[in-house]
């Protein structure tokens, strides 16, 4: 009984718990050896994500990638967040119950979703297909995105705009530690 228990115990562990994996391959058959993707994160359509080196990914995520998902090096999306390139919310209503009846749906929306480099993504945040996200930037917990952000944006709200600059937010912490301005010059001056 007790080996059973045991067992039991290895593959809640295991397959049921949520943990990280370190390291990914990605689609185009490079290792990421900095990535980490939660064992609870659902990526559709892997074939479609370009993704970069030193991403983070937590937990109970949704990553649809069917048309095409990037995510740039040092990306963090925390939990529970929902990345999608298709979406038929407005066409199911216009067709009812006629919806599965029909191909080629009016109001059918697609299109991929660009995240720049080191930016971070709130917990319970949804983004939407078409939409591009810069550099740098910050998306606040609990925000419905769609469309163009530029580098270094705060993004909040629903629908989310922006709200201010992680360039001034940054700021103070290179003053303060004036070392790490020529690291974050690396990345952010390109």
């Amino acid at each position: 009984m007790k080996q059973l228990i045991n067992l039991m115990r290895y593959w809640v562990a295991k397959f049921i718990e949520p943990r990280m994996i370190y390291g990914y391959s990605n689609s185009q058959g490079v290792y990421l050896k900095n990535t980490r993707i939660s064992n609870m994160t659902k990526i559709g359509s892997k074939e479609n994500l370009i993704i970069g080196d030193n991403v983070f990914i937590g937990h109970f995520n949704h990553i649809d990638a069917s048309n095409g998902v990037t995510i740039e090096e040092g990306c963090q999306i925390t939990n529970y967040v929902s990345i999608l390139t298709h979406s038929s919310h407005l066409s199911i209503r216009l067709y009812g119950k006629e919806y599965r009846s029909h191909k080629n749906h009016n109001g059918y929306i697609r299109g991929g979703v660009h995240l720049g480099k080191y930016t971070f993504v709130g917990p319970h945040s949804i983004i939407m297909p078409n939409t591009r996200i810069g550099k740098g930037c910050i998306v606040s917990a609990y925000s419905f995105v769609k469309g163009d952000f530029p580098d270094f944006s705060i993004i909040k709200g629903n629908p989310a705009e922006v709200i201010g600059s992680t360039k001034e937010l940054d700021e103070q912490y290179l003053q303060d530690n004036p070392d790490l301005k020529a690291l974050y010059e690396t990345w952010s001056q390109e």
